[in-house]
């Protein structure tokens, strides 16, 4: 099987959607492209190649069509060059990087200065190549992101002066034509009008008919093209009609559709940028600077230049700089931007610490064991950006009109102006086609699913529901049953030993050093709580070898020359035991205890009653969905006793216990064969199959990396009402994107065969077509006043 790589990369010259569609339609043609989507709201690419292909055919194909891939300039500061010989070693190497475009090394100052093609190839990958030069890199200029946060502040800057500027030299048109609608004369001259239409239509507007030159040189037609042929042929006929000295122009027309459109893409950036906003704010999270202990001297650094092993020492109340492990001191942690709970963290010597988190009480020093992208906080911000430039499946029908929309609106304008020329008025013919133009923009269609996608993954990142796609998104509010797993999901997760069975012949201290000494080497809770009761009991906990997790049954492993087993009683059947302790396992399984029985080669040692207590919010939860109308169930590989006691304290009716992990994954598939739509929530190794049977996998983000990995939906404040935020954040972000497609379509619809009869002026269609994308954007934000989470904070309370 061929290997594949996935890069995304950031598109200039897009303006609707129909630009989306032909870069989509021009990549997927690119031999060994796998997948191509093209967020027009982002105004990104992602791309996924098989192993083999190119990044640079995609860029070849991009600008092919059109439109432009933007390089990234970086400067690093170098250390250790001594002569030009270095200089030119480190341009060499760093030359044969995949996507770098130019490099230039100055010896003197001591900085390299890199152009490259960002989404191919990251920073960390140039410093990487600067150090196997010989050399070390550290990152001189500000980051990445905050460097194109200043680019677009001010491209806005210059796009409002060169607004106000129309919008002053269209003005005493407007007021002209306002004039003469009341029954006034015209008080410009022609000469003056054209004088004051001129910049406008080829200053202000030159962006249109540069986006319309790149479209049809790639052999489409965009708004641009609509916009600058429709006010062009406007403007050359009142110039024409000027030349020959006739008083009816519309160079007030051409003027003031330009400027509103002006405006239209002005509010639109705007609104776009906060749409995007949830990255950026995850972005201001992270510390700039740290103490590094080196050679027992005290450092402060820039977080970039950290590197894995190195010793940084953290003070109270400040950031945690990068993820690591605490190698000195005792603290607690506000941890509430990754997990959501307000309550901090006790971390001593050997616990992870993650960076952007905050230190609440003592100074400590932790080891580094991950930086730059590989981070906790890099990570989630690279899923919300995977899943801003996600499309959802509703987008397809959009795209596809898009894509063709503009060469019939082309046709339907020529038509227009002939018609009208036919009934003797070409005059009318002319306003009229230049409002089909104008008004025929698909702009609002290609904008309605992505930032409605953008906004909402946005919402949902802040509550803790990091959704990794759009279709997830869009399928979340189909789901008619959600199947939970216990341990973890439904409760706490945090099971401890509340009893204990010994065998004739077995003490306390025997029965949990053997088990402990397997379960310390196990992430599952049930294997936390026997090595926290071994602790706690003082036991001195010994080496186990060959220790091997069964999935749904145990744990096995050699202790002191014997054959450990830890489990459950089916499994040891299994293994051919036949002598259990009935009543007691009996008893435990009644009062809701998990029972797991520790066996020395074919000898049952004891038996450890495990209880976990169920999440405060479990409850509620399961009310909610049930009265959403959503059938709930529980599946776990516990016994049938006390799944069920669990199943009854919470509410759920359905339950599947005695589940192995395998079997779990066909247990869901069997209720999607029913027809259902199916959630599944869980929080281990073992769900990982389940998870990815599943229509949807939503996966607790305080499990196992596996689980979090195998999900579509990452609820990382691990409390079962994010399942309910889930279902709620989709119902809204498909009522929104619904409502932006209704009034993008009827717009279409109903102002086309206006402006084509007439009815409505090019300037009302400007202003129109300027409103109709900011009326999308703007319905899209309001999903930023969605509450979620609020039953999960009544509940603590």
């Amino acid at each position: 099987m061929t290997d594949t790589k996935e890069f995304t990369l950031p598109v200039e010259g897009m303006t609707c959607a129909a630009c989306a569609a032909r870069i989509e339609k021009q990549i997927a043609k690119v031999p060994g492209v796998q997948l191509i989507q093209v967020n027009l709201a982002s105004e990104r690419a992602r791309v996924v190649l098989d192993g083999d292909t190119s990044w640079a055919s995609v860029v070849q194909s991009i600008e092919k069509t059109g439109y432009s891939v933007p390089t990234r300039d970086v400067e690093f500061d170098v250390e250790g060059m001594t002569c030009a010989a270095c200089a030119a070693r480190i341009e060499q190497v760093v030359a044969q990087v995949d996507a770098v475009k130019s490099v230039h090394v100055n010896l003197a100052t001591e900085k390299a200065h890199i152009s490259y093609v960002p989404g191919v190839v990251a920073e960390s990958d140039l410093i990487r190549a600067v150090e196997k030069a010989g050399y070390g890199a550290t990152l001189a200029s500000p980051s990445a992101l905050q460097g194109d946060r200043v680019k677009r502040a001010r491209e806005y800057r210059i796009a409002v002066m060169k607004f106000w500027l129309s919008a002053l030299l269209t003005l005493p048109l407007v007021l002209q034509m306002f004039y003469m609608f009341l029954g006034g004369m015209s008080f410009l001259p022609n000469w003056v009008s054209w004088i004051l239409a001129t910049p406008v239509q080829f200053y202000i507007g030159w962006r249109f008919y540069r986006g319309a030159y790149h479209a049809l040189r790639g052999g489409s037609a965009n708004m641009d093209v609509l916009v600058a042929l429709g006010t062009s042929v406007a403007y050359v006929d009142s110039a024409v009609l000027t030349m020959i000295g006739r008083h009816a122009v519309f160079f007030d027309s051409s003027a003031t559709v330009v400027t509103l459109i002006f405006m239209g893409k002005l509010l639109e950036s705007r609104a776009k940028a906060k749409s995007g906003a949830a990255i950026e704010a995850l972005a201001k999270l992270g510390a700039k600077v740290a103490h590094v202990v080196r050679d027992g001297v005290e450092t402060d650094v820039a977080v970039e230049e950290l590197h894995i092993g190195d010793k940084v020492r953290v003070r109270p109340g400040e950031k945690v700089p990068t993820d690591g492990i605490v190698i000195e001191g005792n603290t607690t942690i506000d941890e509430s931007f990754l997990t959501g709970e307000s309550m901090p963290v006790s971390k001593a010597i050997g616990a992870p610490v993650v960076g952007a988190s905050v230190n609440q009480t003592s100074a400590f020093t932790m080891e580094v064991t991950k930086v730059g992208a590989d981070t906790a906080l890099a990570q989630v911000m690279r899923l919300i950006e995977h899943a801003q430039g996600s499309k959802a499946p509703i987008q397809r029908l959009a795209d596809k009109i898009s894509g063709i929309f503009v060469p019939i609106v082309l046709c339907l304008a020529l038509i227009t102006f002939v018609a009208w020329g036919g009934v003797g008025s070409w005059s009318h013919g002319l306003t009229a086609m230049v409002a089909v133009l104008v008004i025929a923009c698909p702009c609002s269609l290609g904008l309605a699913t992505p930032t409605a996608i953008m906004v909402g993954t946005g919402v949902g990142a802040g509550a803790g529901v990091l959704v990794k796609a759009g279709d997830h998104l869009e399928l979340a509010h189909k789901v008619n049953v959600v199947v939970f797993d216990k341990t973890g999901t439904i409760t706490s997760g945090r099971p401890t030993v509340t009893d204990i069975w010994l065998a004739d012949g077995t003490t306390e201290a025997e029965l949990l050093s053997r088990a402990g000494a397997l379960e310390r080497q196990s992430e599952h809770p049930l294997g936390a709580a026997v090595v926290r009761c071994a602790t706690d009991a003082s036991v001195q906990l010994v080496d186990a070898s060959d220790v091997q997790a069964v999935p749904g049954r145990g744990i096995k492993g050699v202790v002191d020359g014997h054959i450990v087993r830890v489990g459950n009683r089916r499994w040891l059947e299994e293994m051919g035991m036949t002598s259990f302790p009935d009543e007691q396992l009996a008893n435990f399984e009644s009062a809701g205890k998990t029972a797991v029985i520790v066996a020395c080669d074919e000898r049952v040692l004891g038996v450890l009653a495990i209880a976990d207590t169920v999440k405060d919010d479990a409850r509620s939860t399961v009310a909610k969905l049930q009265r959403m109308g959503i059938e709930v169930w529980m599946i776990t590989g516990d016994n049938e006793r006390t799944a069920r006691c669990v199943a009854e304290e919470v509410g759920i009716h359905h339950v599947m216990a005695g589940v192995l992990p395998a079997d779990k994954s066909a247990e869901v598939d069997g209720l999607r064969k029913l027809g259902r739509v199916v959630a599944m929530v869980g929080d281990g190794i073992n769900d990982a199959p389940a998870l990815v049977a599943a229509d949807i996998g939503i996966a607790m983000g305080t499990g196992a990396d596996v689980a979090l990995q195998a999900a579509d939906i990452a609820l990382m404040r691990g409390n079962t009402h994010g399942v309910v935020d889930t279902i709620r954040l989709s119902n809204a972000t498909m009522r929104k994107i619904r409502q932006n497609l209704f009034w993008a379509f009827l717009y279409n619809i109903l102002g086309i065969p206006l402006a084509a009869l007439g009815l409505l002026s090019p300037i009302a269609a400007g202003a129109a077509m300027a409103l109709s994308s900011v009326s999308v954007i703007s319905n899209s934000l309001l999903l930023r006043r969605l509450q979620l989470g609020r039953e999960v904070h009544a509940a603590k309370l």
